[in-house]
């Protein structure tokens, strides 16, 4: 069956850096679009970065533009999120998700399975 996996979280300086890691395994990941997203406790799921199916574009949103870089490994079956320059407003759960077709979205409802999240604190 379809199942995601996150590591890699954990507390982490403001200026410093973490990479998370989505281990999946039950689909082709090559195919299907990949999200990251991010919540804190009382605010909406946030959608923070994406790589599409087959040609693997990315897509970032403004708050982590130059700062953030998606990417994916066929052979692991596993999707990267490099965290750069963090700052304490990134702090909160990371999720990664399945889409549910090859284009990305930044929308929840596109996504149709979830990791169990990954706890990210920026604080000195």
């Amino acid at each position: 069956q379809v199942q995601l996996v996150e590591s890699g979280g954990g507390l982490v300086q403001p200026g410093g850096s973490l990479r998370l890691s989505c281990a999946a395994s039950g689909f082709t990941l090559d195919y299907y679009a990949i999200g990251w997203f991010r919540q804190v406790p009382g605010k909406e799921r946030e959608g923070v970065s994406c790589i599409s199916g087959r040609d693997g574009s990315t897509y970032n949103v403004d708050s982590v533009k130059g700062r953030f870089t998606i990417s994916r490994d066929n052979a692991k079956n596993t999707v990267y999120l490099q965290m750069n320059s963090l700052k304490p407003e990134d702090t909160a759960v990371y999720y990664c998700a399945l889409g549910t077709d090859y284009a990305c979205s930044a929308y929840v409802y596109f996504y149709d399975y979830w990791g169990q999240g990954t706890q990210v604190p920026v604080s000195s």
